[in-house]
């Protein structure tokens, strides 16, 4: 089972720019997140969940910037016990037998079910300072870093392009400021 797929539902969810107030902005952000084939399960009460794990997610990578270890497991902890998982093998769309989490009750338990797994799982595994938050200003999105040399600080290759034209102008503005 790929953990870090679900990790990235949490990145999904704390990165997405709908505000998740209608049923229809929630049925796109499911599309996004690849999970459009379970629109048709979406409630009211799944807007307010996935608000909620929103904002609970986003407090878990804030804790991780702030090289506050034991404030994101804390936070993690929490979520895994009001979001308990419920393992449950399934074949579908062709596939073998494989492990999903929670996949009976809301669309919304389903989904926290997952995000919360995955960012546990890639904690326990990588550790908590795989968890960012993106440097390039002025963007605050989150970001999972499974590179191997635990290098990565921006949360896309444009922001990372971004920060260095950004850096390289101000050297320039520098060197030219010295020279005059």
């Amino acid at each position: 089972m790929d953990l870090t797929s679900y990790a990235e539902l949490a990145v999904l969810l704390v990165n997405s720019d709908e505000p998740l107030d209608s049923l229809e902005g929630a049925r796109r952000f499911l599309v996004e997140a690849g999970r459009g084939g379970h629109a048709g399960r979406l409630t009211r009460e799944d807007l307010r969940v996935l608000r909620e794990l929103r904002h609970e997610l986003a407090a878990v990578f804030a804790a991780a910037a702030e090289h506050d270890e034991e404030g994101a497991v804390d936070r993690l902890n929490a979520l895994l016990t009001r979001r308990p998982v419920h393992p449950q093998i399934s074949r579908h769309d062709g596939q073998r037998w494989h492990l999903h989490l929670t996949e009976g009750g809301r669309l919304s338990d389903e989904y926290a079910a997952g995000a919360v797994m995955g960012l546990t799982a890639l904690v326990t595994e990588l550790g908590v300072d795989r968890l960012g938050l993106c440097q390039a200003a002025p963007c605050h999105r989150v970001y999972l870093d499974t590179s191997s040399n635990r290098s990565r600080r921006y949360c896309s290759e444009r922001c990372a392009s971004r920060a260095n034209v950004a850096a390289y102008r101000a050297r320039r503005r520098d060197l030219s400021g010295r020279h005059a």
